[in-house]
């Protein structure tokens, strides 16, 4: 199955191809990005390449995820990636990350934006998941400005370098989006 490509202002999101692997493989070093995202260590570019082969174009064909790397529309600048493992129930999570150059620029909320809107569209979702490692502040800020609900703490939840962390857990539902729910929205207490 093809996800096509989404355009989204000034950001393009396309399919992720083998040409991609290098760029994976360099972000993947960044020790901000290895501090929230379950990545080997040390990483190693066959785990850029399992990533994008297998991960990003083999799941993606089967259907089993969507995934789609971010870039300037205009330069063809790789920006970073959004992905969604989706589930049987009409349901999917969403994971996102930014190359270090390109954070504090606006990708990651309009990119995660698009991809939500896409898949409710596209997919028929129903509802897209978001889960952070505790602590995970940037991560957090994007999905609230994206519109998800922060609906908790998840404890010991994620597994994060062989040990279990606490997550935080946000849902987003297709007519929140649709209502153009750009704004952060968070239960009492959390």
């Amino acid at each position: 199955m093809d996800n096509g490509s989404i355009r989204a202002g000034w950001l393009s999101l396309r399919a992720f191809t083998v040409a991609d692997v290098g760029w994976v493989f360099e972000v993947s070093q960044d020790p901000a990005l290895q501090q929230f995202v379950q990545l080997p260590s040390p990483y190693l570019m066959e785990h850029a390449r399992f990533f994008v082969e297998c991960l990003a174009i083999e799941k993606v064909a089967s259907g089993e995820r969507a995934e789609f790397l971010a870039e300037d529309a205009e330069t063809g600048e790789r920006l970073g990636r959004v992905g969604l493992g989706m589930n049987a129930n009409a349901s999917a999570e969403v994971g996102y990350w930014v190359a270090p150059g390109a954070r504090g620029r606006g990708v990651a909320p309009s990119a995660v934006r698009a991809v939500c809107r896409w898949a409710f569209a596209e997919r028929q979702l129903e509802l897209i998941e978001w889960r952070a490692e505790v602590g995970n502040e940037a991560s957090r800020r994007v999905a609230q400005k994206v519109g998800f609900l922060m609906e908790g703490q998840l404890r010991r939840r994620l597994v994060h370098r062989g040990e279990r962390v606490d997550a935080w857990i946000g849902s987003l539902l297709k007519d929140e989006l649709e209502a153009g729910s750009e704004q952060s929205r968070s239960s009492a207490g959390h």
